[in-house]
């Protein structure tokens, strides 16, 4: 591969799911010359602004950085057009890149993904993943298109999903296995070795967005589903429950008990101790290891219930 151009790379991309991918750029034979990622947005209670992932290790790679509010703008295109990229890669970027920027680089753009498309095209595919029961996911390199995540795959490699998995512990490993992949095809790509094979028109399904509501648990729901949620929810918008009217964030449980729990009424707290908190569902009953009451940090069960004990208690249904 010695022969093989030096790529003039450009990368787009936010949250720290894509700095992996970046890195492996940095550390690659290619140039990474210009980084865009989204403006800095104001968050936590103060709503100070803060910057996202990328921009950090941007800042710290001294790489030229971009923030455009859009990029369907003259100036974006303009920009494109005097950075004279040979390939972008996108990844988890956030913003809609118009047909002027897609068509900017001479090769082309570049997508990591993570799924195994064409299942979880769109926004939210780790979550998901997760929420569906699914036991195998993956990542696919795509050539990006006008199509919401419809281009020709160039690479893919799946991975098991673990069965204590949550959403953080999967971005982690599909961040570094995308970031992997990535590295490998760019070889493919400089030299136009790497055939494209249009996505299957069978088996498409789309990850919506996450929406901060879908975090409140219904206890009607079998336990099994309602780990699903707890673990595609952590790290955000993280699963919940109310007692009394007040908030609990539920970070952390397992299957207590798959059969029915008899009388019990869903959301009823069973029986506690220093293994955890045992809630009936609509089917079965889980196990809550560790939780959060509003204004307050995680803790897990043992500590939680020495300030706050709930024998007897019962969850609100929806």
């Amino acid at each position: 591969m010695s022969s093989a151009p030096v790529l003039r790379l450009g990368f787009a991309g936010t949250p720290a799911f894509a700095v992996p991918a970046l890195d492996t750029l940095v550390a690659s034979r290619h140039s990474v010359c210009a980084v865009l990622t989204q403006p800095d947005r104001p968050a936590g209670r103060g709503r100070m602004l803060q910057i996202s992932a990328v921009k950090q290790r941007a800042l710290e790679r001294g790489i030229t950085l971009y923030q455009p509010v859009s990029c369907k703008t003259p100036e974006v295109a303009q920009l494109f057009a005097e950075l004279q990229l040979d390939a972008l890669v996108v990844v988890a970027y956030g913003l809609i890149l118009p047909r002027s920027v897609l068509n900017a680089p001479r090769l082309g753009c570049f997508n990591i993904h993570a799924s195994l498309l064409p299942r979880w095209r769109g926004a939210a595919p780790i979550q998901r993943a997760l929420l569906a029961g699914d036991t195998v996911t993956g990542v696919t390199i795509m050539r990006m298109e006008e199509g919401l995540d419809t281009g020709p795959i160039l690479a893919a490699r799946k991975i098991e999903v673990g069965t204590e998995e949550t959403s953080m512990s999967l971005q982690i490993r599909l961040a570094s296995l995308g970031a992997e992949l990535m590295g490998e095809s760019l070889e493919g790509i400089a030299v136009g070795t790497l055939r494209e094979q249009s996505q299957p028109t069978e088996g498409v399904s789309y990850a919506e967005k996450i929406l901060k509501a879908e975090a409140l648990i219904d206890w009607r729901q079998d336990a099994v589903y309602i780990l699903r949620r707890i673990r595609a929810f952590n790290p955000w918008p993280v699963a919940e429950t109310r007692l009394a009217g007040k908030q609990l964030r539920i970070w952390e449980a397992n299957l207590a008990v798959m059969q029915p729990t008899g009388a019990a009424l869903p959301g009823t707290v069973l029986r506690t101790s220093t293994a955890g908190i045992e809630v009936a569902c609509g089917v079965g009953a889980i196990r809550i290891s560790r939780l959060q009451a509003a204004g307050r940090k995680a803790l897990l069960a043992a500590e939680f219930l020495t300030s706050m004990p709930l024998a007897d208690a019962r969850f609100e249904v929806l």
